[in-house]
């Protein structure tokens, strides 16, 4: 964190800047004889007021010390350069402040001329004491550290340790430092420092107030940065500025040594050219035109754009990242217009991008933005970055010509049905075609969405689950057991009834193989039941009697396991025999065959033709139940005996197997 010059020492020549007339002691040599220090140095804050961008903590310290409620252990967070440190020594001159006359107390504004005030600004007071953890994370070194907090200030009015990048301690130097951290003497506080706050143990944490640094605003930076030019005599232009305080990226710090390169390449007088070619930026305007020619799928010419500012200097990478805050500026503006007005927008920006805000959609604009957030990572790992940046480049001219998924799904609605079916209809039209190219198969189309006097209406989805169940309710809507075929079924003579448990309920007999299985499901026996499902082939059913082909993979005992499960369930013995007939189709053969049929039955409706001309090469995967219900002669007949057996029988697309 960087200072302002303070008011007597604002124009800076051959006169002292105020961290040297601060710092060295009214009796120091002249200014022009001091060897140069770098701008973070030269103008570090000496006092709260210096301290820019972080107002809540400058109140909250300011109060602290006016009404002596000062704690005893800070640890202040943040990025790098921001001003942790610079902090923590503005704290260790207020506490220890007595004025110019040698009687003043703890004050939020010290007065950087006593004894005290330049002694710690130069670190070389004897109860201010700084320790870097990144060189010393031992418990020896905060063993060293407990030993001397006992002692009391040599001169001072309080100890202050200041341990900077805390985070690096070893697990036992911070639990060595756990107990004089809660309870130190009354003339020591702690104050750490540190870019990690997640490092930090949490029991060091509830020891300490915690005051989280914000980044600096780029407005802030850049009156900052100007006013320090300003004193420095140099001249420079607000592109400029605004280019060092984005670099800066919320860093003071960095900002300024920014500054000082700035400097040392362009003398007394720093343009925007000059700042670009020492960051390696590329011109906006020719961002601009780049991100427009884009737009407009002018391959070839954004390419020669990109070749220009590779030439000039410019990084791949970073064309990209300004592409982004482009397509971003260009995103808040067309939701909030007012952003455009803004202070530090350029007129460039300002006149363009109201033009291109009001062009683009915001599905244009969001697939751009995922498009270059992916291509940045692309060109970051690429070995070759230009090569990497005009693949990207053409993958958003080419991308600009296609319809964005609504435009598709308003396209595939407006559709006529004879114009869908026929060879030349929308899924033959040249955009068609584009969009099918560029975009996924999953159109989703709602009954209300279909053709109104489509013979058997479809849908086409994409989505993976349970369509079993639909798919057999689809064909038999409404079937059910006639009393004839009960009759026809049932045993002549019925077998004696078992005396039911007297713990378990008597539940209601299954009627059909279908109602057998959903009676396992109910009582949890799922495996029994994915067995009759996968494994079964049915030979006969009838109340109180199940006869059937068990293949391979179905237990040895599936058969007496079933018997007495259906006697404890219903109260009544069932006989279970295997048969060596070949039976019927498993129920997961059946339902195989069912699907294949609905399908084919599906693909002849004029909405999925038309769906499968707009995408080229997608396959249907799955479908949902409407009101479809297929010819009856795609279906291979049925035995007498198993005309129940699929009438109510729910079947799980995605039930496994687990024994």
């Amino acid at each position: 964190m960087t200072d302002q010059p303070t008011g007597e020492n604002s124009t800076l020549g051959t006169s002292a800047s105020p961290a040297d007339s601060q710092t060295d002691g009214e009796s120091g040599p002249p200014a022009n004889a001091d060897p140069y220090r770098v701008l973070a140095r030269k103008y570090r804050p000496t006092n709260f007021d210096d301290l820019i961008g972080q107002e809540a903590l400058v109140r909250t310290l300011t109060n602290a010390l006016e009404t002596g409620r000062m704690a005893h252990a800070f640890i202040l967070t943040g990025v790098r350069g921001v001003g942790k440190t610079t902090t923590a020594r503005i704290i260790a001159r207020a506490l220890n402040c007595v004025g110019t006359d040698g009687n003043g107390g703890p004050t939020p504004q010290p007065c950087g001329k006593c004894e005290f005030c330049v002694s710690i600004a130069q670190d070389r007071h004897v109860d201010v004491i700084e320790m870097d953890a990144a060189s010393r994370t031992g418990v020896a070194d905060i063993r060293e550290l407990i030993e001397g907090v006992r002692y009391r200030p040599v001169s001072a009015r309080m100890k202050v340790y200041i341990i900077d990048e805390v985070h690096m301690l070893s697990n036992n130097a911070f639990n060595a430092l756990l107990k004089t951290l809660e309870e130190p003497p009354e003339h020591v506080i702690f104050i750490f420092a540190t870019t990690e706050i997640r490092k930090v143990p949490v029991t060091v944490l509830s020891r300490c107030q915690r005051f989280d640094l914000r980044r600096v605003e780029h407005d802030i930076l850049a009156a900052h940065f100007s006013r320090i030019a300003k004193a420095e005599s140099v001249e420079i232009d607000d592109e400029a500025l605004g280019m060092l305080a984005r670099a800066a990226d919320g860093s003071v710090r960095d900002g300024l040594s920014l500054l000082d390169q700035a400097i040392a390449l362009g003398g007394r007088k720093i343009d925007a050219g000059q700042v670009r070619d020492m960051l390696g930026l590329a011109d906006r305007t020719r961002v601009l035109d780049l991100f427009d020619s884009l737009m407009r799928g002018a391959t070839p010419e954004a390419l020669g754009i990109l070749q220009d500012l590779y030439a000039s200097g410019a990084d791949p990478a970073v064309v990209l990242q300004d592409l982004m805050d482009f397509t971003h500026f260009l995103t808040r503006a067309r939701l909030t217009p007012e952003s455009l007005n803004a202070p530090g927008v350029p007129e460039a920006e300002r006149r363009r991008g109201k033009e291109l805000a009001e062009k683009l959609s915001m599905p244009v604009l969001t697939r751009t933005w995922q498009i270059l957030l992916k291509g940045l990572g692309e060109v970051q790992n690429a070995p070759n970055p230009l090569q990497a940046t005009e693949m990207i480049l053409i993958r958003l001219a080419y991308a600009s010509e296609l319809p964005t998924p609504g435009d598709l799904i308003k396209q595939l609605q407006s559709t006529p049905q004879n114009a869908a079916a026929a060879p030349g209809g929308a899924g033959a039209s040249p955009s068609g075609a584009q969009a099918g190219a560029g975009m996924r198969s999953d159109a989703v189309s709602s009954p209300e969405q279909r053709p109104q006097d489509a013979a058997q209406p479809a849908t086409v989805v994409t989505s993976h689950g349970g369509t079993g169940t639909a798919m057999l309710r689809a064909v038999e809507p409404e079937a059910q057991e006639s009393p004839e075929l009960a009759a026809e079924t049932s045993p002549e003579e019925p077998q004696p009834k078992a005396a039911p448990s007297p713990t378990a309920p008597v539940l209601p007999r299954p009627k059909s193989f279908a109602d057998v299985i959903e009676l396992a499901r109910s009582r949890r026996e799922a495996i029994v039941a994915a067995h009759l499902v996968n494994d079964v082939h049915l030979v006969s059913f009838a109340e109180g009697a199940i006869e059937f082909r068990p293949n391979d993979d179905a237990p040895r005992d599936l058969a007496n396991r079933l018997g007495n499960l259906l006697q404890d369930w219903t109260g009544r013995r069932w006989m279970v025999s295997v048969s060596s007939e070949a039976g019927a189709p498993s129920i997961r053969n059946q339902q195989d065959t069912l699907e294949a049929n609905l399908t084919a039955v599906a693909m002849e409706d004029p909405l999925v033709k038309a769906v499968m001309g707009t995408f080229p090469g997608a396959k249907v995967v799955a479908r949902r139940n409407g009101t479809m219900v297929p010819p009856e002669e795609n279906f291979a007949p049925r035995r007498d005996d198993e005309t129940s057996d699929l009438d109510d029988l729910p079947i799980d697309d995605d039930l496994s197997i687990d024994e």
